[in-house]
């Protein structure tokens, strides 16, 4: 609470305003927290005073953070606010330092944080206790946004839970009555893992083995190879997705998430085909970091012609989100499992992949570049005879050391 009273800065008014909000909503404050038998909920009431921050809110936020460490429970925030309360200065806005320290020592603790937006989460909290948590589930049709209706240019689409997602800062946006489904299903596949390596998954397409390179790369490319999407339910009894790069940007042919297998939580990330933006490079990093804070294994699929490479993506920095996903491939305190499922193009594929742990299906390649583009770059013509020369068939590949093994249909 704070030391200097309910009206720290003497508000004309502010304490009346305050015993209407009170008997309005039934509460002491805009935010109360109970602990459930697999969580701390923290709930946030609109009608005291639009769900704004206070000191006391502040404080109940505290207790709710604490209790959760105490009892090694995660946090669930359900937030509908409109910021910080003016009535309380700069000592209201203090308070997202605090919420963000609260934050920070749930982080420490191992413990996992599901943020809920409802309408609305606008201002401080959603750029703090909002968006700073490990899983964002959006309300549809939720406004949701740094700034509120009053002060923003527009009301545009952007200001919405969708928009959010489509931005990259939004998991997963279901409706008001999945809510409860959603948060249960992803605080059990946010547990404590065994980092155990995931086991590799059985190959579902071509049995046997390419007779050449130009025909390994024409069925890594065939339209009719199973892709990630049947790999992940083919592997998974159930998965929770984590999308977005968190720095504006979401890449729909990067797919990641985590998923339950035989009672196991798995981290995934998996390329589905298509060439891999910045955002996509970004998102598998940021799910690498989040399995091993809950000690995950992770599991990579590989599939792509290769990374983005247009005026678009080098100005997203292309670069510098290869080199990211490298770097955290490579300082992963977690055990990663690489299967090759299609095409394995140049560094876009080999930053996803595990440096130690990585195979490959019969019907797929991995090659230093796309032989048509290495027939450019040393001016030959003869692209099925380069295709060989780059030793790129997956039995060629075991033969070098770059994969570990061949996936079978077991």
């Amino acid at each position: 609470m704070n030391p200097l009273g309910p009206n720290p800065l003497g508000w004309p008014g502010y304490e009346a305003q305050l015993a209407r909000a009170r008997e309005r909503s039934g509460g002491a404050e805009s935010v109360s927290w109970r602990r459930h038998r697999h969580a701390v909920v923290i709930t946030f009431d609109f009608r005291f005073l639009g769900g704004s921050v206070g000191t006391a809110t502040g404080a109940v936020i505290e207790e709710a953070f604490t209790e959760a460490r105490a009892t090694h429970l995660p946090v669930v925030s359900m937030i509908a606010t409109g910021g910080s309360r003016m009535q309380e200065g700069m000592l209201s806005l203090r308070q997202l330092q605090r919420v963000a320290w609260l934050c920070a020592m749930h982080r420490e603790a191992g413990l996992p944080h599901v943020s809920v937006l409802c309408d609305p989460t606008t201002g401080g909290l959603w750029a703090s206790l909002g968006a700073g948590a490990d899983v964002v589930v959006g309300v549809a049709g939720a406004q949701v946004g740094f700034a509120g209706s009053r002060v923003r240019p527009d009301d545009g689409p952007a200001y919405t839970a969708e928009g959010q997602f489509a931005a990259g800062t939004v998991d997963v946006v279901v409706s008001r009555d999945e809510v409860d489904s959603t948060v249960r299903r992803i605080l059990g596949v946010l547990t404590r893992g065994d980092a155990v390596p995931a086991e590799v998954p059985r190959a579902l397409g071509a049995q046997e083995l390419p007779e050449n390179g130009w025909s390994a790369v024409l069925r890594a490319r065939a339209a009719e190879r199973p892709r990630a999407g049947a790999y992940l339910d083919d592997y998974f009894d159930d998965r929770v997705p984590i999308s977005g790069d968190r720095a504006g940007g979401v890449d729909p042919g990067m797919l990641c998430g985590i998923g339950s297998r035989g009672g196991r939580a798995i981290a995934f990330a998996a390329q589905t085909g298509t060439a891999t933006t910045p955002a996509g490079f970004r998102t598998a990093s940021r799910l690498i970091r989040l399995a091993e804070r809950f000690a995950l294994p992770v599991l990579t699929l590989v599939d792509t012609p290769g990374a983005a490479n247009d005026a678009a993506a080098e100005r997203a920095g292309v670069g510098a989100a290869i080199a990211e996903l490298f770097a955290t491939v490579a300082e992963a305190r977690v055990p990663i499992t690489t299967l090759v499922v299609g095409e394995g193009g140049s560094g876009g594929a080999l930053a996803l992949s595990s440096p130690e742990h990585t195979w490959i299906t019969p019907d797929a390649y991995f090659s230093v570049i796309a032989p048509e583009l290495a027939a450019a770059i040393l001016k030959r013509d003869d692209v099925p005879r380069l295709a060989d020369d780059l030793r790129l068939r997956p039995q060629d590949l075991v033969e070098l050391g770059v994969v570990r093994g061949i996936s079978d249909h077991r």
